[in-house]
């Protein structure tokens, strides 16, 4: 009996395949959350905020509001410019 021919390598998924699976059921397990760098567009102070935040997220100069959190991603202000950290 012959195996059938999977068209997919389930050993070597590409890396835009392994970003749309499940943090769990990755093939090493990573976090979908991540911290940036937030410029308020007022004083372009720059804050580190969470992704996923869970409260509202102020300029530590200028007190404008930076982020709205919702049930998950944190939602920026409109004008905030930002960049993903990568230690």
């Amino acid at each position: 009996d012959k195996m059938p021919y999977v068209a997919k390598d389930f050993l070597h998924p590409s890396a835009e395949a392994e970003k749309r699976q499940h943090k769990l059921k990755r093939l090493v397990q990573s976090p979908n959350s991540y911290f940036m760098d937030v410029k308020c567009h007022g004083c372009y102070q720059i804050t580190t905020v969470f992704s996923h935040a869970q409260t509202v997220v102020q300029c530590g100069s200028c007190n404008q509001v930076l982020c709205q959190p919702t049930g998950g991603l944190a939602r920026l202000t409109e004008g905030c410019a930002y960049r993903k950290k990568t230690d």
